[in-house]
This record gives C-alpha cells, sequence and structure tokens, in this order.
C-alpha cells in the first residue's frame, strides 16, 4: 500500500513480545471524534492507517483509490468508519446530497474492500446517530424498542445504517455506533457556552417559521412541535466514545446497533441551566424561534439541532454493564470547561 501523502503508517507503541496490536483502519480520522480515536488506538499499540480525501493530503489512503483501500483492509485487525460530511450546514440540495453520499459511498467502498479481502478483519465498527429515532417527549427510546422517526435526518440515518449491514461479509463483526450529541473540548457544546456567557442560556423555545415548499418536501425542516423548551437532549462525553470503542473491541459478543450515549438524558432547560451554572452566569435569557432561525442562517447551520426531541438512553449498555465515566451533564460539562482553559 502507497500512503497517498508519501508518508507510512504511523505505528503504535511496541509491546514486550516485540509486535502491535496489529492494524487499525480509520476513516474521519481528522474529525473531532476521528482524532480523539486514533490517538486511543494508537496509545494502545494499534499500527494505524488513515483513509480520507486526497486533496486533504493528510491520509495514508484515499477514497476512490480501492487498490489501496484494499491493501488497508486485507489483514487489519480492525476497521473504524468515521467518514462522513458534518451535519452542522444548511441543509441546502447539494449539502444534503453531500452529507447522504459521504455517509453511504464510503461505507458502500469498505464493504467492497471486505469482501475482496484474503484476511477479512474480524471487526467493523462504523458511526452512526442517535437522530435516527422519531422526535421523543413520551418515553425514551432504546435499542429494542426505539422507533425510527422520519425526515432528511432519519433518512440519511437509516440509508447509512443499510450500506452497512446490507452486505453479506461472512465472519466480520460489525458495530453501528448510534451517537448522540458527543461533547468535549471543541465540540457542538461551544455554541451553547457562548451563548450562555452572553446572557442567552435560557431554553430553546420552538416556534412556528416559515420554510420553502422544497425544504419542506425533502423533510429537511424541522416542524413546529410545542415543546416549551422541554425537548429531551441525549448526549455522551468524548471519554466514554473512547470507553465503549475499546469495550466493543474487546467483547465479541457485542454486535448491531449500539445506543453510544450516556443515562442521564436531560431536557433543555436543565441543559441551559447546566450550562449557565458551568460558566457562572446566573440568568439567560430564553431563545426563541424566530431568534434560534437567524442565529442558524448565521452560522450556517440548522434549527433541527436545537430543537428535536432526542431522548435515547443506553440499553445495551446498561445490560452489559458498562461504566460511564461521565454518567450526569454537570460533570460532563464541567469537565468540558475546565479542559478549555
Amino acid at each position: 500500500m502507497t500512503p497517498v501523502s508519501g508518508r507510512a503508517p504511523e505505528t503504535g507503541e511496541t509491546h514486550a513480545h516485540g509486535g502491535t496490536l496489529g492494524r487499525a483502519v480509520v476513516t474521519g480520522a481528522g474529525g473531532f471524534v476521528g482524532s480523539a480515536i486514533v490517538a486511543d488506538l494508537r496509545s494502545q499499540g494499534y499500527e494505524i492507517v488513515t483513509v480520507g480525501r486526497a486533496e486533504s493530503g493528510r491520509a495514508h489512503v484515499a477514497w476512490g483509490d480501492a487498490a489501496g483501500l484494499d491493501a488497508a483492509v486485507d489483514g487489519a485487525a480492525v476497521v473504524v468508519n468515521l467518514a462522513g460530511k458534518n451535519v452542522s450546514c444548511r441543509y441546502s440540495p447539494r449539502n444534503r446530497r453531500e452529507i447522504l453520499n459521504s455517509r453511504t459511498a464510503t461505507t458502500a467502498a469498505i464493504a467492497r474492500s471486505i469482501t475482496r479481502s484474503a484476511s477479512p478483519p474480524p471487526l467493523w465498527i462504523n458511526a452512526s446517530t442517535a437522530t435516527i429515532y422519531r422526535h421523543a417527549m413520551d418515553r425514551p427510546m432504546t435499542e429494542s424498542t426505539g422507533e425510527i422517526g422520519e425526515g432528511f435526518s432519519v433518512g440519511v440515518a437509516t440509508a447509512w445504517e443499510h450500506a452497512f449491514f446490507s452486505p453479506d461479509l461472512g465472519g466480520t463483526r460489525r458495530v453501528a455506533l448510534r451517537m448522540a450529541i458527543v461533547l468535549g473540548h471543541g465540540s457542538a457544546l461551544a455554541p451553547l457556552l457562548g451563548l450562555a456567557r452572553f446572557g442567552l442560556g435560557g431554553r430553546q423555545l420552538d416556534g412556528r417559521w416559515w420554510a420553502p415548499r422544497e425544504k419542506r418536501a425533502a423533510g429537511a425542516f424541522h416542524e413546529y412541535r410545542p415543546t416549551h423548551g422541554r425537548q429531551m437532549f441525549s448526549w455522551v462525553h468524548l471519554d466514554d466514545v473512547l470507553g465503549i470503542v475499546r469495550r466493543v473491541i474487546a467483547d465479541e459478543s457485542i454486535h448491531g446497533a449500539l445506543n453510544v450515549c450516556a443515562p442521564g438524558p436531560v431536557d433543555n432547560g436543565e441543559l441551559m441551566a447546566t450550562v449557565r451554572r458551568s460558566v457562572r452566569m446566573p440568568v439567560g435569557i430564553p431563545l426563541r424561534r424566530w431568534m434560534i432561525e437567524l442565529g442558524a442562517l448565521a452560522m450556517r447551520t440548522e434549527s433541527e439541532l436545537l430543537l428535536k426531541s432526542r431522548w435515547v438512553v443506553p440499553e445495551r449498555l446498561t445490560a452489559m454493564g458498562y461504566e460511564f465515566r461521565h454518567p450526569e451533564l454537570r460533570g460532563a460539562v464541567d469537565a468540558v470547561v475546565r479542559a478549555g482553559r
């Protein structure tokens, strides 16, 4: 395999027996979660091979280089696929296509490489999203009882998982990480911390808003629901994402979809109260829908990210006895604030 950048793959720590834990192939390695997973895998002793866009110049293998991807995957100990365009953008037709294709096409490419492998990887971990579940105000969504939602974001999630689970890959164990909002330094929590510091850290209130007919038809618009700032917020700290990936690698009984979220989801009111406490701001002005929409337009993102009620709990992780490092939101937010100082 010839690295795209001309660099050799980054080798992990050598153990007493003189080798490593094997090759870990990681896509989306330059992102917030991906870079942390790469560092953690390397610290354990894995040889890291990254796959990414050719124009980035940072990956060892470029998407579109089928031979290079085949060589990376063949004989790998684990494949971790985190590739996908960031969803924090305006849901224009072009961005919607890129969000979908960047997930399904890359997942399909890995599946093809595994089918061509002489020595297929024993484990493939693929990113997914807790957004696959419906807007939930009545009860939490679990792997066994959760209901799949509707709309653009859900359609992306279901297509992504279909591309992951549908191919027949023989002995390769597959785990889809249905990740909630991941908290950490530089994460999606940063804008909320910024709002709170300026006294705008109150509840985010839904309301009626206009949208183009085409956007509504595509399911790419957040439809009004009278949540009164009580929409649920499921989350997980980056430390626990790393811990869960380690657990998935170690426990061969884990397969299928896995909710990656803390056991303590909160509603929007408690979320913002926790954020205000962490930055020592005693007051927080509520944000109404029109303010959220204008802010989302200015930041080139979508209001759905704040207004959809995501009530997801880690049924399978709890049943298998996984101990969360950050089970409660306040401790997790405080850890993020401390890391940013």
